[in-house]
């Protein structure tokens, strides 16, 4: 019986030694999950934040930012491989980047495509970009954003519906001016469309006919024929016949878990005022990739994103994700995502990329830039981005469509 007994209980043993094997099993399979590794290729140099003070507008302001000194980073423009583009123009005290740096990609793909180079009317376009913001704003009775600001792809809509014509033609300054102020201009628009709203006058005719005198007053009324070669030619005319950009293949592209990947939709920030839904919208390494091939092919690349964060600095010329906000590696789609949702990463500024620099360690761009940043440092008009800064706070990007092709065969519109 005792014998019986001993030999029960040792194959109870060896059960419960197998039920615990398999159980650990399992379990190390339950725990199983994707894991984030800092490799020795991420290190960084840590960086600290600083408070600084500057002068803005006759006011002091402080701010914070880090140190940059020990950062390893270009010395010179000279160091990038570099695109053709029209020298920097300020846009001043206008919110009007969106025009200055798609008119800039236009610029440099004229001569990318073999065409004369020429300097092209920002304000032309913007003038134009008041009016149809005021008629929609009308036709919606008063359910549409009112801003300075917009995207991008406005610039192709507003050629495509009144053309272009170049700097020389129309500088919407008046006199003696030498600076664009849109603040005032601006403001005399709202009121009078708020006072529309308020006073449920929807009289579409009317009401347009009264921001073009607003607009005339303040930017000049911009010209309905130009002189090209001895011949009067319409704005639509000199696009078409001069100027000759097929406008419908420029595309632009986001990247947004918010809605499905490899489909179009909206880019949902405020100035999308018209609430366009055709952006072409990719995965954070696809996207980062598409933009890095464009400009190693002889592309250059309009952005638009947050330009407010401590890792950049105009007056270092620079644009960097500091060790105290995120290292590379933790940059993804996610850490991307919860910034754009908490509103931390905006829709502030439009920007031009026309140049690029590989190292063994981290690529850098150069971006050429009308805003009152980019002329505190050495490289006026200019910022070298680096890489970290594109993936984590660029938001979206126009570039000529056979620049991506390979990815444009993904949507199945494409196919």
């Amino acid at each position: 019986m005792k014998k019986h007994v001993s030999w029960t209980l040792l194959l109870l043993g060896f059960l419960c030694a197998a039920l615990i094997f398999v159980s650990c099993g399992e379990k190390e399979k339950i725990i199983e999950k994707p894991v984030i590794q800092l490799s020795e290729e991420d290190i960084q140099v840590l960086q600290e934040t600083v408070y600084k003070t500057r002068t803005f507008r006759g006011r002091e302001r402080r701010y914070l930012t880090t140190d940059f000194s020990h950062l390893e980073k270009p010395a010179s423009l000279d160091e990038f491989t570099q695109f053709f583009h029209n020298p920097p123009v300020r846009q001043y005290w206008t919110g009007t980047c969106w025009s200055f740096a798609a008119t800039s990609l236009l610029e440099s793909e004229l001569v990318r495509l073999g065409k004369p180079k020429v300097k092209l009317s920002e304000m032309y376009t913007a003038y134009w970009e008041y009016v149809e913001k005021a008629r929609r704003f009308i036709q919606e009775k008063g359910n549409s954003y009112l801003g300075q600001g917009s995207e991008h792809n406005a610039v192709i809509a507003r050629m495509k519906q009144y053309g272009a014509v170049r700097a020389s033609d129309y500088s919407g300054l008046l006199g003696e001016q030498v600076e664009h102020n849109h603040g005032p201009l601006f403001k005399e628009i709202k009121d009078y469309l708020l006072f529309c709203k308020e006073n449920e006058y929807w009289d579409e005719e009317k009401a347009i006919s009264y921001v073009k005198e607003i607009l005339n007053k303040h930017l000049g009324k911009p010209p309905e024929k130009i002189l090209v070669n001895d011949q009067e030619k319409t704005p639509k005319q000199y696009l078409e016949e001069d100027l000759q950009l097929r406008l419908d293949e420029y595309v632009s592209f986001i990247s947004t878990k918010s809605i499905p990947f490899y489909t179009k939709g909206e880019f949902a920030v405020p100035d999308n005022w018209w609430h366009s839904e055709n952006y072409y919208n990719l995965p954070l390494e696809e996207f980062f990739a598409a933009i890095h091939k464009a400009v190693k092919n002889g592309y250059t690349v309009a952005l638009g994103g947050d330009v407010s964060e401590p890792g950049m600095s105009g007056e270092e010329d620079l644009a960097v994700i500091p060790s105290f906000d995120l290292p590379l590696s933790l940059i993804n789609q996610d850490s991307r995502e919860f910034r754009y949702y908490n509103r931390t990463s905006t829709d502030d500024h439009a920007i031009h990329l026309v140049g690029y620099k590989e190292t063994d360690t981290r690529n850098w761009y150069l971006i050429k830039d009308s805003g009152s940043g980019a002329q505190r440092g050495r490289f006026k008009g200019y910022y070298l981005y680096r890489d970290d800064y594109i993936k984590l706070k660029m938001l979206t990007f126009m570039v000529h469509r056979d620049a991506v092709q390979d990815v444009l065969e993904k949507f199945s519109e494409e196919e």
